[in-house]
């Protein structure tokens, strides 16, 4: 492999794993305070039809991002009510928005597009870093990418930085291991839940608007294709933390782009396997295969005085 087809292969990892980390951080922080939160794929979707929809009506990628931002909001709130107000079962209600979004979103993009409409959609700009993006071969390739994966990278150190080092990170941590000794310091472990569903919200909206007005400036008919699934199991297959779960983003991102890169180097095998060479790595991250998981103690429990 030269040197280029390699820097086009990082590249292009990258940015098939960006809706992946986003999404995938956003449900690590959820989990941590023992929401899990399976509606991940349909707001997912939700956010990249409404940004879709809001860049094609306006002309404008940055007012179909804050349409799909907030397109999102109900969809996390009905998520955060059914697990902690009603109670209901956290996988069950999760896979249930998620079937909702896509029929709704299916039945809404035919009404406005019509059933084979491929329509452009103004998209995100795509910047260049000083320094790194001059570096010869690989600065172009790799570090010319959509804004709002910069934007994300710097949502995501924040994030490390409260929960590790603010009362609200110990609140989250402690909501998810010792739900009861955070009600007893008065804080509301409801109200700790809620808002990490809402968190988790946003950034599975800024995950599909990245994969609708950032990525391919189109929108399809169930374009997550499982991505919410694939983010939840990074969370798994790095055992709830920032960083293992930014590594198992990564990894899932280049088995994907592996799909376009070996049928480059003339390597004859069959698309099927690499397609679902990602889900098999999913698969060996939920059955425990890649060692030792430590979840939440409460994770899918909710919460009763």
């Amino acid at each position: 492999m030269t040197w280029e087809l390699f820097a086009v292969f990082l590249g292009s990892s990258i940015r098939l794993a960006t809706p992946l980390l986003l999404a995938g951080i956003g449900e690590m922080v959820s989990e941590r305070a023992g929401v899990l939160n399976m509606s991940i794929e349909g707001m997912m979707l939700m956010s990249a039809f409404a940004a879709a929809v809001g860049a094609w009506a306006t002309g404008d990628p940055l007012v179909g991002l804050l349409i799909g931002i907030i397109s999102v909001v109900p969809v996390s709130l009905l998520q955060a009510f059914l697990s902690n107000t009603l109670r209901a079962n956290q996988i069950v209600s999760g896979i249930g928005i998620n079937i909702l979004v896509l029929g709704a979103t299916t039945l809404a993009y035919r009404e406005i597009f019509g059933a084979r409409s491929r329509a452009e959609i103004p998209g995100l700009a795509k910047i260049k870093p000083p320094l790194l993006g001059d570096i010869p071969i690989i600065g172009p390739a790799v570090f010319e990418q959509v804004w709002l994966l910069y934007a994300g990278i710097a949502i995501i150190i924040v994030t490390a930085l409260v929960l590790r080092y603010t009362s609200l990170g110990l609140a989250i941590h402690a909501a998810g291991a010792e739900p009861k000794a955070v009600d007893k310091s008065g804080l509301s472990v409801t109200a700790v839940r809620y808002g990490v569903v809402v968190f988790a919200g946003f950034m599975a909206s800024l995950a599909g608007a990245f994969l609708s007005i950032g990525d391919i400036h189109t929108f399809t008919e169930g374009m997550t294709r499982g991505a919410g699934y694939l983010a939840i199991a990074s969370v798994i297959f790095g055992k709830w933390r920032i960083g293992g779960t930014t590594l198992a983003c990564l990894l899932f991102g280049a088995a994907t782009a592996l799909q376009f890169q070996l049928p480059a180097l003339g390597v004859n095998v069959p698309n099927a396997l690499l397609i679902m060479l990602p889900y098999l790595l999913a698969l060996l991250a939920v059955g425990g295969l890649v060692g030792r998981q430590m979840a939440p103690a409460t994770l899918g429990e909710p919460y009763r005085r």
